[in-house]
């Protein structure tokens, strides 16, 4: 069976159009439409069933497209794999990281790879923490960083690092805080002598980030072992909004050690242990039946060798 007739059904089935699909292919429609229903032919089933306003697949075409993308990755990841032992380290790596991690874990990681590796083109993929694994699952990234857990079976998991988890409050005393916070804003020295449980803070304002990026199910756990739900008051996509925010005395938040120690500068925020010692997990993550390229190998190591 041709190769080439895998990618035109796989076309199709992206596009739900034959039109589509032919001119992402550069081929003539016509030509297009003849050669899918040879394969059809040649099946003894239909792929796709022609609607007038769209082109949908049948179960026997699902079947195929899903087993012909496989093919395809395999075949993708042999040549992949093949070059690299003719030619080393070159061409191009697709890293993918949520902004919150990225902005802080990747540029200096970037700089040495530049250096060790000239001939590499890195991109950076920057989507929440769901779409990322969806891209690294389908191998169109090929490697994330991204917090535990992460529960898609298709991924393989390598640690990078285990940091603590910090409250995040605004220093001048708000109404909605905790009384026995009160009185302790006033002095910085015993801010940071204590360390306060997180159901104490049950009743404020919180400020997360929105559903599909890791971290707001972080801090939601972190919620629930409190035996409580915060009250969710605003939603971003950015940990500095989010800061941002409860600077304004608007809510808390909640933040890991890397974010505090880049944001300790800022004066209006406060910055709080809790009695439970909560964490997260940055983990390298890449899918467990995709060739690893050299590209990801090097980028690890270069990692592993700085921790």
């Amino acid at each position: 069976m041709d190769m080439r007739l895998f990618e035109y059904a796989l076309e199709i089935y992206k596009t739900r159009s034959f039109t589509k699909a032919a001119s992402n292919l550069h081929i003539a429609q016509p030509s297009l439409s003849k050669q899918i229903a040879k394969l059809e032919q040649e099946l003894g089933v239909y792929l796709f069933d022609r609607k007038p306003s769209s082109i949908e697949p049948t179960p026997d075409g699902l079947c195929f497209v899903k087993q012909a993308e496989k093919i395809l990755q395999m075949r993708d990841d042999l040549r992949r794999e093949i070059l690299e032992r003719k030619e080393g380290i070159k061409g191009e790596l697709k890293i993918g990281s949520t902004a919150i991690t990225g902005g802080h874990v990747l540029p200096p990681l970037f700089r040495i790879y530049n250096e060790q590796f000239p001939n590499v083109c890195l991109q950076l993929i920057e989507e929440s923490t769901e779409r990322l694994i969806d891209l690294t699952a389908r191998g169109l990234v090929d490697i994330s960083i991204l917090s535990l857990p992460i529960e898609d079976s298709r991924l393989n998991t390598k640690t990078m690092l285990t940091e603590p988890l910090y409250l995040v409050l605004p220093k001048e005393p708000k109404q909605w805080m905790p009384e026995k916070l009160k009185l302790i804003m006033s002095s910085t020295k015993l801010i940071k002598q204590n360390a306060f449980p997180i159901e104490d803070f049950a009743n404020c304002p919180f400020i997360l980030l929105k559903q599909g990026y890791g971290f707001r199910r972080t801090v939601l756990e972190l919620c629930a072992r409190g035996r409580f739900e915060p009250q969710i008051v605003y939603e971003t996509s950015s940990i500095e909004t989010a800061q941002s925010l409860v600077g304004h005395g608007l809510g808390l938040t909640v933040v890991p050690e890397m974010i505090f120690h880049r944001s300790a500068y800022q004066t209006s925020l406060a910055y709080i242990k809790l009695d439970s010692n909560p964490t997260r997990t940055l983990v390298f993550t890449y899918n467990k039946e995709r060739y690893l390229s050299m590209n990801a190998k090097a980028l690890i190591e270069i990692y592993e060798k700085q921790s």
